[in-house]
């Protein structure tokens, strides 16, 4: 590996370790700064339509997303030392790092929706929300596969952990799966009535199609 390229990997490597700490800071800063303008019972779940079905307590709803994050970062930053088959985890941390920058973007990016909804903002939340799982399911295809067989990242069969190649195959039409669900995510933003289904319907397909998938390979590798 050049050394440009190493480089590249370690800066990566840094940043994703201090923006998410960054990101909860930031989280944290807004959302006590908007406190006394926020309402005593804050909107917190919304349903498939985008209507809220949910509320937390006001100091619930404005720091249980900021302390959910804290808690993921370590999560995110520790399990992976822990995991049986670290050294595949390796050959894709270049990818696994920039997805830690994508999840806390995300989450930083519903937290500022929540906060804007409970401060008088009207808006369908799910059709917004569009986008955002776009990117997210977009780049989790691209993230899967580029992944090795590893317990932590990725789709975990008793099929696709019992076998390099079916891990491969199963990723490779996962990645396809999550890439094309994605793309239909997006059409939520033309038909905001639908925004629900559009985002629940494929990634329900995808999950059932790739643990099926993978059973089928594990089970015709001789054929």
């Amino acid at each position: 590996m050049s050394t440009w390229i190493k480089s590249i990997i370690f800066i990566m490597k840094k940043f994703a370790q201090i923006y998410p700490l960054v990101i909860v800071l930031i989280s944290l800063a807004i959302g006590t700064y908007l406190s006394p303008q926020l309402p005593n019972l804050m909107a917190s779940h919304w349903n498939a339509g985008g209507q809220v079905d949910g509320y937390l307590s006001k100091n619930m709803g404005i720091y249980f997303m900021p302390f959910l994050m804290l808690f993921l970062y370590f999560l995110l930053r520790f399990l992976p030392s822990t995991d049986p088959y670290k050294k595949n985890f390796s050959q894709f941390e270049n990818y696994y790092y920039a997805f830690i920058v994508v999840i806390f973007s995300f989450f930083f990016y519903v937290y500022l929706l929540t906060l804007a909804w409970n401060l008088g903002f009207q808006f369908n939340l799910v059709q917004y929300l569009s986008p955002a799982f776009a990117i997210l399911f977009y780049y989790s295809g691209v993230l899967i596969q580029k992944s090795h067989r590893n317990w932590f990242v990725g789709i975990r069969t008793p099929w696709t952990m019992s076998n390099d190649l079916v891990w491969q195959k199963t990723h490779q039409l996962g990645a396809k799966l999550f890439k094309i669900s994605a793309l239909l995510i997006l059409l939520s933003l033309f038909w905001p009535d639908y925004s629900g289904y559009l985002l629940l319907i494929p990634v329900i397909i995808s999950t059932v199609t790739v643990y099926a998938y993978s059973y089928y390979v594990y089970h015709h590798l001789d054929g």
